[in-house]
């Protein structure tokens, strides 16, 4: 028994081996192909530049910058409020029954691939916003919107979890001191899981940032810097989505170094996640 649980041990020591390898070599090939570019034009200019014009030798990822950070400000402003709020109902005031119907449900959210949210977007949303506005449709919103649908059973599902491992006792002493049960769950639960919720934020804010298919799809993809939530733009991941499969030389490498702002960003989302205190409820 012991040897089988040494074999069993090895194995898992080295699939954790592989994976972290593997982070390292995309890591490596990643920053291999794109840093020259970045030495080339100076990474001041490189991020700061208002003009993309491969063609010219021009690489400036600015406006995908502010089109990735406005795709999704706008998707947490539309999904947080409402996957908070569904986390609640679903850990403290919903039913088993009601919830053993709703939670399927958010769960098969997760796995619809996001080309069928973007086939929706360009067939619902899209048009919704051309009626609604008199313009092209494709815009910041339609992007946010999409996006806040996507990212809500991430949210939804941490959310839930965190508020589920408040301990009980600290419901109960509040119900005890003659607080109602909203107030005990608006004063006592929600701040006593906050470090948990902000996590699934986070989370969520990650997956946003990274989406590539259901945006590029309705956003427009303009290279150019919005002038406002119904303006089209394009995504970081979006600009590499587009022109990876043409481009070359030069033009390949400047896509390459957008991987890397666009790592980087997740990286220190990630980060992020893990620095949050350790809190009742995480």
């Amino acid at each position: 028994m012991k040897a089988y649980e040494r074999v069993i041990q090895l194995v898992l020591f080295i699939s954790a081996i592989i994976a972290v390898f593997g982070v390292i070599l995309i890591s490596y090939f990643i920053i291999s192909e794109g840093y020259p570019v970045i030495r080339k034009v100076g990474l001041l200019d490189f991020l700061s530049g208002n003009r993309w014009a491969p063609t010219q030798g021009v690489y400036g990822i600015y406006p995908m910058i502010v089109g990735s950070l406005l795709v999704t400000a706008g998707a947490l402003v539309l999904g947080v409020p409402i996957g908070i709020g569904c986390a609640i109902f679903l850990a403290e005031l919903a039913k088993p029954r009601i919830a053993g119907i709703l939670r399927p449900g958010i769960e098969l959210l997760a796995g619809i691939p996001s080309v069928i949210y973007g086939l929706y977007g360009l067939a619902v949303i899209v048009p919704f916003i051309r009626k609604v506005f008199n313009n092209q449709g494709f815009s910041v919103l339609a992007g946010s919107i999409v996006l806040a649908v996507m990212i809500l059973p991430t949210i939804i599902n941490v959310s839930e979890s965190a508020i589920r491992s408040v301990p009980r006792d600290y419901k109960e002493a509040s119900l005890s001191l003659g607080s109602s049960h909203w107030q005990s769950i608006k004063n006592v639960i929600v701040p006593a899981a906050r470090s948990g919720i902000t996590a699934a934020v986070i989370l969520g804010m990650g997956r946003a940032i990274g989406e590539t298919m259901a945006v590029i799809m309705i956003v427009g993809n303009s290279p150019l810097v919005p002038e406002s939530i119904l303006s089209p733009v394009r995504t970081l991941t979006g600009n590499i989505g587009i022109e990876m499969g043409y481009a070359g030389g030069e033009h390949q490498k400047a896509l390459f170094a957008t991987g890397i702002v666009l790592f980087v960003f997740i990286m220190l989302l990630n980060i992020a996640a893990h620095l949050i205190p350790k809190k009742a409820g995480e």
